[in-house]
């Protein structure tokens, strides 16, 4: 076990056993943010909008490797799995051959060689995954939405968290700022989305009108 232990945290295969545990780490933070009524993998999904193109590289760049369009919390953890697997096996070739490339040589050829294999298992989890485009939504068809402030207070600094159900009835958790002319809308306030600028939603309190009914019991 030691002899294990100590191959896996040798120098020249620390980055792939770092992304390895980073896989670990994650699935225990999706555990842990569903026990709480949350979910890590809604939080990832509506914070970056991969439907249109943009102005960013690098989200363009995901929206290419991650051809099969699949939930970003899967993505991530098959970038990480192709690194961490395909890093594994370099150094163990290189090992038999001659010895075990240098740590940044090595990753770079992890790099490459997952690439290619990131884009085929998205293709393929794709497929098996069920979708009902029905169900679909855009960040953009929130905007009009009541929800409520979950991570707060709001204020016109750094965002807060909002969650928001769809017309589905799909609950989301966005990133909104109070709008410029509102005072700080704390935790709980029931706010309306007004506004969208790229995946930071603007909000104010919400009218008493626009507020969602809670049931009475009937006598």
């Amino acid at each position: 076990m030691s002899t294990l232990l100590q191959h896996v945290m040798s120098p020249e295969v620390r980055p792939f056993a770092i992304a390895a545990a980073m896989i670990l780490i994650v699935g225990a933070l999706e555990v842990i943010t569903m026990l709480v009524g949350a979910s890590l993998s809604e939080m990832l999904g509506t914070s970056i909008d991969f439907s249109h193109p943009s102005d960013n590289g690098l989200i363009n760049a995901i929206s290419w490797i991650n051809v099969g369009g699949v939930p970003l919390l899967i993505f991530l953890l098959l970038v990480l799995g192709a690194f961490s697997i395909t890093g594994f096996l370099i150094q163990d070739v290189a090992r038999m051959v001659a010895g075990p490339l240098p740590a940044s040589v090595a990753s770079l050829a992890a790099v490459v060689v997952s690439v290619p294999l990131v884009r085929a298992a998205s293709r393929g989890i794709a497929r098996v995954i069920p979708k009902d485009e029905s169900y679909a939504v855009s960040l953009g068809d929130l905007v009009g939405r009541v929800g409520e402030v979950v991570i707060g207070p709001l204020d016109q600094g750094p965002p807060g968290r909002v969650s928001v159900a769809d017309v589905h009835g799909n609950r989301h958790f966005v990133m909104a700022v109070a709008a410029p002319s509102s005072l700080p809308l704390p935790q709980g306030t029931q706010v309306l989305l007004v506004d969208r600028v790229d995946t930071r939603f603007v909000a104010v309190r919400a009218d008493d009108e626009l507020k969602p009914t809670k049931p009475t019991l009937s006598t």
